[in-house]
């Protein structure tokens, strides 16, 4: 009963018309900013944030708020149209969103992506509302040994993205590790393997990997296609909606992809890109149509686009109730916060009620306000890839330039990305899909940083990873999924040796 008096109290706030609003103006320049490549979520409230200085506190963290989660679902809408990844996240989207936009049913995945969007942040919603204090609780229980467990079970999980042999899919998932290495290291602050570049000190971004191997590998693979005379296939413009089918498919992942999502988004220093790598690889393991994931399967749409969304709400939970914040976005939430001299922490919730639960009613009216200015929209969307593709090209290619050149104002960043498109455009050639690589590169450094404190931590002791209950049980999931795995392959392998020795005959 507290929380639903709670929540209607915030509603009431949220449907003041100012906070009506700045949600409105958050979410639709939210949208707009994500939707072109590269910029994302705190690039968009840097640039926004010096609006809200003359608002009240309330209103401005609603403005904040809708531009984070807009941003979000502005990302996905490039990731199906053009394979350029609008924000980090929204890079695990694009490997089924774009092969459905090139089989006609572009309309149809932005449709999925806008439905999971706004059930993954309706499930997010709730989640903050009803488990607030016991998440942030949770959170407090989680070291570096249980962290390392949790992303060790998402990379194995991981390789099982590929759609080819598994061996393909390990391999690419260490490849993503070892590009991880790059840079400075944090423990020792030595440099490894940047190769006497001075560029190379901080690292390869994410923004250029991902960039590179889906936007920048694609346009080479599309060039190459239309030069040899191919064609993308036709658009069916009747056909914005997803059929009966596909709704039914559609159900257990967004369920799924936000239960994920709602985990790892009120785990500070994980966020949306980490949600949304995971719940794809754990969906491609659940689903009864793993087969089709990587070739325009509508569940690998849903998926990702119900964590990224339901991370982008309960990443509020740390922020406000732990002032913690779970990633750099976070940080300027609780700078805003700050400023209006609102300390953020476990006394939020009793001194400044109306503001929490204000924030929370706007996220089910912000949800609402994107559907209703998206949905409309799909056919406007849909109808740019009618544009000749001479046009298109070097018009990504620009957008693909500023986006990269806006995270550090280098021009090494571009030639990079051209060098991870050709590497993007080789894998292609080869079978070896870039998804478990960027999913490896996301996790890996976490992985790696989490390790050693935990070694460092028990001096020296690995048995700490199994003694800790949580940790232990994680680390138990991963190895019987890794034996679940292998069971899996050898069966299918026993399977196919009877054909394959009738059709030698």
């Amino acid at each position: 009963m507290d929380i639903l008096t709670g929540f209607g109290q915030g509603l009431l706030v949220a449907l003041e018309p100012v906070n009506l609003l700045y949600c409105f103006i958050g979410v639709f320049l939210g949208t707009f900013i994500g939707v072109l490549p590269g910029i994302g979520s705190m690039a968009a409230i840097s640039m926004l944030l010096p609006l809200t200085f003359h608002l009240d506190p309330t209103a401005a963290l609603v403005m904040i708020a809708g531009v984070y989660y807009g941003a979000e679902y502005g990302g996905s809408i490039a990731s199906v149209l053009m394979n350029i990844p609008g924000t980090p996240s929204s890079s695990i989207t694009c490997i089924d969103g774009y092969p459905m936009a090139r089989d006609g049913r572009a309309g149809i995945a932005l449709f999925a992506s806008a439905v999971a969007s706004f059930g993954g942040g309706l499930i997010g919603m709730v989640v903050m509302a009803v488990l607030a204090p016991a998440l942030a609780s949770l959170a407090l229980n989680f070291g570096p040994t249980e962290y390392f467990a949790v992303i060790l079970l998402g990379l194995v999980a991981a390789s099982a993205v590929s759609n080819g042999s598994p061996v393909k899919g390990i391999a690419m998932v260490v490849a993503g590790l070892m590009l991880g290495t790059v840079g400075v290291d944090i423990t020792t602050g030595a440099e490894r393997f940047t190769m006497g570049i001075p560029e190379m000190r901080d690292g390869v971004h994410l923004v250029i990997v991902a960039m590179g191997l889906f936007g920048v590998g694609e346009l080479i693979v599309s060039i190459r296609a239309n030069a040899a005379g191919a064609h993308q296939n036709a658009i069916d413009y009747a056909r914005f909606y997803p059929s009966r089918k596909e709704w039914k498919a559609m159900a257990g992942p967004v369920w799924r992809g936000a239960g994920i999502g709602s985990f790892f988004g009120a785990l500070p220093g994980t966020g949306q890109t980490v949600a949304s790598a995971v719940a794809y690889a754990v969906e491609k393991k659940l689903s009864p149509n793993r087969a089709n994931f990587g070739k325009g399967a509508i569940e690998g749409v849903a998926v990702p686009e119900a964590a990224n969304n339901s991370a982008t709400q309960t990443a509020f939970i740390p922020t406000l109730t732990l002032g913690v914040p779970g990633s750099a976005s976070m940080a300027l939430v609780i700078g805003a916060l700050m400023m209006y001299g609102i300390v953020p922490g476990p006394r939020l919730l009793v001194d400044h009620s109306d503001l929490f639960w204000g924030l929370v009613a706007s996220f089910l009216i912000g949800n609402v306000l994107l559907l209703i200015l998206n949905i409309p929209m799909i056919g406007l969307w849909v109808r740019l890839l009618q544009i000749p593709y001479r046009y298109m090209y070097p018009t990504i290619i620009v957008l693909i330039c500023v986006g990269v050149y806006s995270v550090n104002n280098n021009v090494f960043d571009i030639w990079l990305t051209l060098a991870f498109g050709w590497a993007g455009y080789l894998m292609r050639l080869f079978r070896f899909e870039p998804a478990p690589f960027l999913i490896g590169f996301v996790l890996g450094p976490m992985m790696e940083e989490q390790l050693r404190r935990a070694m460092l931590l028990s001096r020296g002791d690995a048995s700490v990873f199994l003694t800790r209950p949580i940790s232990g049980t994680l680390i138990a999931a991963t190895v019987l999924l890794l034996a679940w795995s292998l069971f899996a392959a050898m069966k299918a392998r026993r399977a196919g040796r009877p054909a394959l020795a009738l059709s030698d005959e």
